[in-house]
């Protein structure tokens, strides 16, 4: 097997998992946002909150937040800083993807570890939510494991952008298309508008 096939094998095999992450990700938020709901109905109409409400919410925060991480960055949906980005081309750009996608790996690295070992700690003493006692070690097990679809997100990214540094007339594999800020706006614009720009004629009525 080639490289480049092995790279794409292996970009199409954490795509899926990525894709459940985030699934996770945004199937916590929606029950959090009917729980919400539920609260202020309950607690409104017959003064019965849901018990450890408060608590339920702090230990969702984890799959909200990081969950969904490595699918935003499949997809370029992350917060970039496209002004210098948007202006190279060629080896420039792709040099400049390895540089900052290698320190992105070492920060994501160490988030790893210490999210591990605060998983760690949790667990070996059982460590629970102040009010309603719910066990905490889950939540921060979220942590390590997000991060660590993340890292492999990032090494599948390294690896297509030092192929593109050495070859720019490639391909690219396992890397997300780079847009201008005004390019990926009209996109999202015409994704709602079902192809059409809301001023052009055959979005008018």
């Amino acid at each position: 097997m080639t490289a480049d096939r092995l790279l794409s094998s292996i970009d199409r095999l954490a795509a899926p998992i990525e894709n459940i992450a985030n699934f996770m990700a945004g199937l916590a938020i929606f029950i959090l946002m009917f729980m919400g709901s539920a609260q202020i109905f309950l607690r409104t109409l017959f003064n019965a909150p849901i018990p450890g409400y408060i608590d339920l919410v702090q230990l969702a925060m984890a799959s909200m937040a990081f969950l969904g991480a490595a699918y935003c960055q499949r997809l370029s949906a992350h917060i970039r800083m496209e002004l210098l980005v948007g202006n190279l081309k060629g080896r420039a750009l792709w040099g400049f993807e390895t540089v900052t996608t290698l320190i992105s790996l070492f920060i994501i690295a160490v988030l790893i570890l210490y999210g591990w070992d605060h998983f760690v700690r949790s667990y070996e003493s059982g460590d629970t939510t102040i009010d309603a006692e719910y066990i905490v070690w889950p939540s921060k097990l979220l942590v390590p494991i997000a991060f660590s679809l993340w890292f492999i997100r990032l090494l599948i990214q390294l690896f297509g952008a030092i192929r593109m540094f050495i070859n720019p007339s490639l391909e690219p594999i396992g890397i997300a298309k780079i847009q201008h800020a005004a390019e990926h706006a009209s996109e999202e614009i015409k994704e709602t508008f079902g192809g059409a720009l809301p001023d052009d004629e055959g979005a008018r009525p």
